[in-house]
């Protein structure tokens, strides 16, 4: 085996890895969604609870990813990705100790400060080990965990609540995430040849003349800011929404998200090679476009036949992950490797606020009528097309940084 091959190998295994963890970590961060009915009738929550209980995850992350731009350039991304994993894992476990509201609440913080972490890390990883080039099917293949995550984790774990309580899925999630702790110790080589291109001390004042000083940079963060608003407006409700006002069943719900995330599992890796070959602002746009017919009929949908609704709610995992490969793959080279992971941890940070705006925003907007139907929901998918939009103005702006 030549060495060109054995090293394609090891960067390989490194994204599957690295797919792995995004699998538990998106799991992790969407069960509550599809469980929302059963945590609703559990603790007994208003509609604004339960949106902080979606929205808890992303806000702990988001604080967690903006201090992350202080040390993800400092450390070898090896053990600062076990370090953070371990917390990550540890928080999920703690979840299954939950006996109330405010207790699952706290977890939910705890576990989203390690969770903030994570997607900073795997994309700087990514990033420095496959070239620009290529990047489109890295992201392609590694946004594939977020449709097996969908396709067979949340169905999984809706079905474990469904059999065993709802603590079940946190359990088994948290148990894996330290298999593949145990299996990146042994196996991973050190990720450091970032630090000989970084500054020995960061600091505010170093971040924004090398971040906030560089107007491309500012772009990426403003990009993907904007776009996750846009992409999450309507996700936080769509699963109680589907249930209260479409008649869908816990079992229906589950299969609405195998089913989207089956055919994310083989759109995601085809969407990363075509961005690789016709450029990221064309499969964006079309993506994007193709988006705006699922996400309207979403957001009106009323009682219709199953399999009516199994085809939209299908279509809008499709293109709406098949703009965020396109997006991602040039916002994550709009940073220079300098400064790549503080810039992927404070997009992060951006990205997480985002979530965590919406779900609040979304709790506010949509309100639950005295025949127990979700009202204003086609509002949430307005907002979202008109984000959607402004993003791609953007995304327009990015030029690639030099190092990728």
């Amino acid at each position: 085996m030549s060495l060109y091959k054995s090293a394609n190998l090891k960067k390989t295994a490194i994204l599957f890895t690295l797919a792995a963890i995004n699998f538990t970590h998106i799991v992790d961060s969407m069960i509550i969604m599809p469980l929302g009915d059963m945590f609703i009738k559990v603790f007994e929550l208003e509609a604004y609870q339960y949106a902080l209980l979606v929205s808890s995850y992303s806000i702990a992350a988001a604080f967690s990813s903006f201090v992350g731009i202080f040390y993800l350039d400092k450390f070898d991304r090896k053990a600062l990705l076990l370090f953070v994993n371990v917390g990550f894992s540890v928080g999920t476990l703690l979840c299954c100790l939950a006996t109330d509201y405010y207790t699952l609440l706290t977890m939910r913080l705890f576990t989203g400060f390690f969770g903030g972490f994570i997607g900073a890390i795997v994309l700087s990883i990514v990033s420095d080990i496959y070239a620009f080039s290529e990047r489109g099917r890295a992201m392609g293949r590694l946004f594939a965990a977020f449709s097996a995550a969908t396709a067979f984790g949340v169905p999984f774990g809706i079905y474990l609540a469904a059999k065993s309580g709802w603590q079940l899925p946190f359990l088994i999630l948290g148990l894996l995430g330290i298999v593949i702790n145990i299996f990146i110790y042994f196996t991973f080589p050190k990720l450091d040849k970032h630090l000989s291109e970084v500054p020995m001390k960061i600091s505010f004042s170093s971040l924004r003349k090398d971040v906030f000083g560089d107007q491309n940079q500012v772009n990426g963060l403003m990009t993907g800011f904007t776009l996750i608003m846009g992409h999450f407006m309507i996700i936080p409700f769509i699963s109680p929404y589907m249930m209260a006002n479409v008649g869908f069943t816990q079992e229906n719900i589950s299969l609405q998200f195998f089913l989207g995330g089956a055919a994310t599992l083989f759109s995601a890796p085809l969407i990363g090679k075509l961005v690789d070959k016709f450029g990221t602002i064309k499969v964006f746009v079309i993506t994007m476009i193709v988006s705006f017919i699922p996400t309207m009929v979403i957001t009106t949908l009323n009682i219709v036949p199953l399999w009516y609704a199994y085809i939209f709610t299908t279509l809008f995992y499709i293109f709406a992950s098949g703009r965020m490969i396109a997006a991602n793959a040039l916002i994550s080279a709009s940073a220079p490797i300098s400064t790549r992971g503080s810039f992927m941890s404070l997009n992060s940070s951006f990205q997480q606020l985002a979530i965590s705006f919406t779900g609040l925003i979304s709790g506010l907007i949509v309100v639950m009528n005295s025949q127990g139907k979700y009202e204003n929901y086609p509002i949430l998918g307005i907002l979202s097309l008109g984000l959607c939009v402004g993003s791609y103005f953007l995304l327009r702006k990015l030029k690639v940084a030099k190092g990728n």
